[in-house]
């Protein structure tokens, strides 16, 4: 409509516009935002339609006028920019000569201004009053920072030579990975996405941290640095209203907009920070816009048109990409061209003046400003889009080429632009023979001025710390009620880790480091009773009177509360899991993060997330409640697990159990307890948990070495019976082979010792690592693996049944002493009873007795139409399809 409206009046706009002019001038721009605000809630209660548009002009946030002055030495930052630049090119080059590791040279080329900045001015050490900020930096740009702990003297020249060459010691990991670099690393952000999801669930735990009195995070901030291709991942967006919601003003994201992702622009045809900025302002977010050097100011100011602003709206990434990948006489032409009035805005200016026209991100006044504003907002989570060219300064050997993202060699000619360039000090002669790196005297003023800066801000970054007590963990007899079993009554395996975690709870100790994180499901856990017995954490606290406050269990919010309840998001709450997991070493205070949820939803939903754990040396308890593929009954294909127990033992450190019986659960967390809190190992665990009720016996006398290394005895056969068998099992089809042995004896006098296997996965570990050691000590006495040992000398063949796919208990197979026959779930879940789910995956009782008759008669002992007298008697379709086909 508006397009269309001819207006008869244009003196009155102008009116209204010089009044806008004067209120800016006069009264300042709060007031003249306040007084636009009001109008358009005017306009829109008169109904009249107001495109909303959360995109500003395409240019700095912070004008001018209201930039403050810089604090620092411009020309030694410089020139400290410009050695880093120079190693970190050098340590990707020099790799490159004599291997093919590969690495990264114009990330960190475009970002290095960023980071200095925050580095020279912002970043708090681990020695600072208020305590260290958390820096989520970059992955591709590991490079620059090896570069500037090279100059800080944190590593030497050995370890800078061994970049991306670990194996044999003194190397250096090619991205952030705490694992490799437990002392260096805080946080691996290299799998794109996961640094913005993580910081920001990084950013909430400090404040529940604050909030809870457990540390004291006020002014410690968490620093996000991302590349403007990496946000197009879900990860990357997925949580930024969290942000909003809960007012993160700890959290400040810097996004590189160098235009380009791995492969060419990130949005060629259209223009990335406007869309972050559109996406981010919506959201409720601080933006600021960082796009130009200081060098266009002058030109901004002279353009009394309003063209110079238009063309900059107008051009897309594509175009802008190209001219940094020109020349000055192309941008003049080009990008000034298309106007007369930009034409001669740059008329005195040469080409070279032209192409030395800087971004944003590249201006160390401008990204100053911005890191400030963005420090000092309050209430709400901040972004910087910081405009930067991909491969800064590298010239045609890379600078904004689609391919920068892979250059990671250069030859003599190259070295010597990129030498020349950023003026170091190396001579040709040097360079004809090798890639030197470049440190300063220690007592130069670049170094002093270095040092002293990171001294101010409190110690050096990228830095990792365990400053955390070894705490004293409840011994197993504080479980009593669990070790004891439940005589006639019923519970879950779930209901039992309740009961363990009520336990801990009220543990004077450990109780307050308890972090129960619940994604939505607390009622089908039945958890809902910690609403009322520790609250849930609202920084808001509750504004409202919930519906069933008559109730005891009522859904209790609290700015104190303990429990992280994270609505419908896995990596989500994975991503709190991992921010409790590591506040060992992020705060110095240990945690004992409990997250409970649906095990489908576990590994294959977030496994790019538990690796990550893993690398962040995370320690903490991962319960798969509902677990099982038969066990859940009624929901079906998408709901039933039959495999993440296999996925979760792809991750080296960590330990995996799949318990029948509460003292199963209550041995394996205590010793989690005590090999994590107290012996602060950096191991997590992965323990399933099932809905299912039933009785559980007490725990036999000297199970608990067993269930832990993964396999004991749990009843062994006082038959007469000459024929025998060895029946396996674990979870809930423990139960159907505890049935099932009670059938052999009964219908066909065949004797059956029974065997829990907590963990097939731990046995496998042991085993490997056993032949593994027998294979390198050709001469020594044979190691036994521990599962060949226990089952050494049990007769007959070995049944083992779970409610996984038959992978997970074949994995032992090579250790079983004797012949071995699996049951498992392989092939999709679908929704019945749990009786019909057994029969439909042929793991109830009767299968594992006809696969117990089958062994039998395959070693002579019976004979074969004894397992078919089986397969009538109890009714089984030997025609029905293999359930994975079905």
């Amino acid at each position: 409509m508006s397009d269309q409206f001819i207006d008869q009046d244009p003196q009155e706009i102008q009116e209204w516009l010089d009044a806008l002019e004067a209120v800016v001038q006069f009264e300042g721009t709060d007031k003249a935002h306040h007084i636009i605000a009001t109008l358009i809630e005017k306009a829109r209660v008169h109904g009249i339609d107001i495109p909303y548009s959360a995109n500003t002009p395409y240019i700095n946030t912070i004008a001018v006028e209201e930039q403050e002055s810089y604090p620092g030495d411009l020309s030694i930052e410089q020139r400290l920019r410009s050695i880093l630049r120079w190693n970190a090119m050098a340590m990707v080059v020099k790799a490159n000569r004599e291997t093919s590791v590969g690495g990264h040279i114009a990330s960190y080329a475009s970002s290095c201004t960023l980071y200095e900045v925050g580095m020279n001015h912002f970043f708090k050490g681990p020695d600072h009053e208020l305590g260290a900020d958390m820096v989520f930096f970059q992955g591709h740009t590991a490079p620059g920072m090896y570069s500037r702990a090279f100059l800080e003297g944190r590593l030497d020249e050995k370890q800078l030579v061994n970049f991306r060459q670990e194996v044999d010691g003194q190397g250096l990991s090619s991205y952030p990975h705490p694992w490799l670099m437990p002392d260096f690393w805080q946080f691996p952000t290299v799998s794109m996405g996961l640094g913005p999801l993580m910081a920001i669930y990084q950013a909430r735990f400090m404040k529940y941290m604050d909030k809870r009195g457990l540390a004291k995070t006020e002014g410690r901030k968490v620093w996000a640095y991302l590349g403007d291709g990496e946000m197009d991942e879900p990860e990357s967006r997925g949580a930024i209203q969290l942000a909003q919601r809960e007012h993160l003003d700890n959290l400040i994201f810097v996004v590189n907009c160098n235009l380009q992702r791995l492969d060419g622009p990130v949005r060629g045809n259209g223009k990335i920070i406007q869309e972050l900025e559109g996406m981010f302002r919506g959201a409720g977010w601080n933006v600021i816009k960082v796009l130009w050097g200081t060098g266009w100011d002058t030109l901004l100011a002279k353009d009394t048109s309003g063209k110079l602003i238009e063309r900059m709206g107008e051009v897309v990434d594509g175009e802008y990409q190209a001219y940094k990948a020109k020349n000055g006489s192309y941008v003049r032409e080009h990008f000034f061209g298309k106007y007369p009035e930009l034409l001669a805005l740059v008329k005195d200016m040469s080409d070279q003046d032209i192409f030395r026209l800087t971004r944003g991100g590249h201006s160390p006044r401008k990204i100053y400003n911005a890191y400030k504003r963005a420090s000092e907002t309050k209430g709400q989570p901040s972004v910087i889009l910081a405009h930067t060219v991909k491969g800064y300064g590298m010239g045609e050997y890379g600078e904004a080429a689609n391919s920068a993202h892979q250059q990671k060699k250069l030859d003599v000619n190259g070295l010597k632009y990129f030498r020349d360039r950023f003026s170091v000090p190396i001579s040709d002669e040097q360079l004809e023979k090798e890639v030197p790196f470049y440190r300063p005297d220690p007592d130069s003023p670049i170094m002093k001025y270095m040092q002293e800066n990171r001294a101010k801000l409190g110690g050096s970054l990228p830095c990792r710390q365990d400053n955390s007590d070894s705490l004293t963990v409840p011994d197993l007899s504080a479980f009593q009620m669990l070790l004891d079993g439940t005589a006639d009554r019923e519970m879950s395996t779930t209901m039992a880790f309740v009961r363990a975690l009520s336990v801990l709870l009220r543990d004077k100790q450990l109780g307050k480091r308890i972090v129960p994180i619940i994604p939505d499901e607390a009622r089908t856990f039945g958890m809902e009773g910690l609403f009322r017995q520790v609250g849930i954490y609202d920084p808001a606290g509750q504004l409202y009177e919930p519906v069933d406050s008559d109730q005891l269990m009522w859904y209790k919010e609290s700015s104190n509360g303990q429990v992280l309840e994270e609505g419908i998001n896995e990596a989500g709450a994975m991503s709190s899991w991992i921010s409790a997991a590591t506040a060992y070493a992020n705060y110095g205070v240990s945690m004992i993060p409990f997250y409970i949820y649906y095990s489908m939803f576990g590994f294959q939903r977030i496994g790019d997330l538990a690796w990550a754990a893993g690398d962040s040396r995370a320690r903490g308890f991962l319960i798969g409640g509902t677990a099982g593929r038969t066990t859940l009954e009624g929901e079906g294909l998408q709901h039933q697990d039959g495999h993440n127990l296999v996925m979760f033992d792809a991750v080296p450190n960590c330990l995996s159990y799949d318990p029948t019986f509460g003292y199963e659960m209550a041995v394996i967390i205590q010793d989690g307890l005590k090999r994590m809190v107290e012996n602060k190992e950096d191991i997590f665990y992965y323990i399933t948990a099932m809905n299912e009720n039933y009785s559980h016996p007490a725990m036999p006398q000297g199970a608990e070495e067993g269930i832990l290394k993964g396999i004991y005895p749990f009843k062994t056969s006082t038959s007469k019976a000459k024929k025998r068998v060895q029946l396996m099992g674990s979870g809930t089809i423990f139960r159907e082979v505890i049935a099932a042995a009670e059938l052999l004896e009964q219908d066909w006098d065949v004797a059956a010792d029974i065997w829990s296997v907590p963990s097939f996965n731990l046995l496998r570990r042991e085993g490997i690592e056993t032949e593994r050691w027998n294979t390198l000590h050709p001469t020594a006495a044979p190691k036994v693996p521990y599962v060949t040992q226990v089952l050494d000398g049990a007769q007959g063949p070995f049944i083992a049944a779970t409610d996984y796919i038959r992978d997970y208990a074949n994995r032992i197979r090579e250790y079983v002493p004797g012949d071995y026959h699996v049951l498992g779930t392989d092939g999709f879940g679908r929704s019945d009873t749990r009786e019909q789910l057994r029969k439909f995956f042929e793991v109830n009782r009767f299968y594992v007795v006809v696969e117990a008759l089958k062994g039998l008669a395959k070693q002579g002992q019976i004979k074969a139409d004894v397992v078919q007298q089986a397969i009538d008697k109890y009714g089984l379709d030997a025609e029905k399809p293999y359930p994975v086909h079905a």
